[in-house]
């Protein structure tokens, strides 16, 4: 499939799905976020992180924010109190990680932060090892990059070379960051809104039942 061809794909999707239209569909886009950046290696300093500097650099340069950034050992509970923490903050949109995504035993955070997401996002993962490919060829069936939504915040893990979270964030994070972000934290505020302004339309307990249907 072509550029063109894609992004026709793309958006004619949307139109047929959405009856709002696509500019209903971006209303909540975010222009600007706030990410946390946490590399998983227990052989690195921050004093030494390429792969960690070379995000908050994409980042920083396309206008957005690095709320925080840390350094956590290749541990399954490091790991995942982490991202859990991370994701609970006011300050942070999006958690992006570098690093644990590999074959090696001590390789854990997909293991670690699949029980935390609400929505997985299998097509992030998908298209990193598409593009991935391009690179490196079949070396990419190696890599284990996920995402999903935490607590409403966005969550991205990417391998741990600078080649790999240059590919992951510049690619695919990057051109759909304010727009995922803008989705997760709307479908995790305003629902008890929604409810209020059923049930005030219906008169009755209907609109409750709906909504824990959906």
């Amino acid at each position: 499939m072509s550029d063109d061809d894609h992004d026709a794909h793309d958006h004619g999707g949307h139109d047929s799905h959405d009856d709002h239209g696509d500019h209903d569909h971006h209303a909540h886009d975010a222009a600007t976020v706030a990410v946390a950046v946490v590399t998983v290696s227990s052989s690195r300093s921050l004093d030494e992180d390429a792969s960690g500097d070379r995000i908050v650099e994409i980042f920083e340069d396309a206008g957005h924010a690095v709320a925080v950034r840390e350094l956590v050992d290749d541990d399954f509970d490091g790991v995942q109190g982490t991202v859990d923490r991370l994701a609970r903050r006011e300050d942070t949109d999006a958690i992006v990680t570098t690093g644990g995504t590999g074959v090696t035993p001590d390789d854990v955070t997909p293991e670690a932060v699949d029980p935390l997401f609400e929505k997985e996002l299998p097509g992030f993962g998908e298209l990193f090892r598409r593009l991935s490919a391009e690179e490196i060829g079949t070396r990419t069936v190696g890599s284990r990059a996920t995402a999903g939504v935490v607590d409403g915040t966005l969550v991205c893990c990417l391998p741990g070379s600078e080649n790999a979270v240059r590919l992951g964030v510049e690619e695919i994070i990057l051109p759909e960051v304010g727009h995922l972000t803008g989705l997760a934290d709307r479908g995790a505020e305003p629902s008890d809104g929604d409810v209020d302004e059923e049930s005030h339309d219906d008169g009755d307990g209907d609109a409750d039942a709906d909504a824990a249907d959906r």
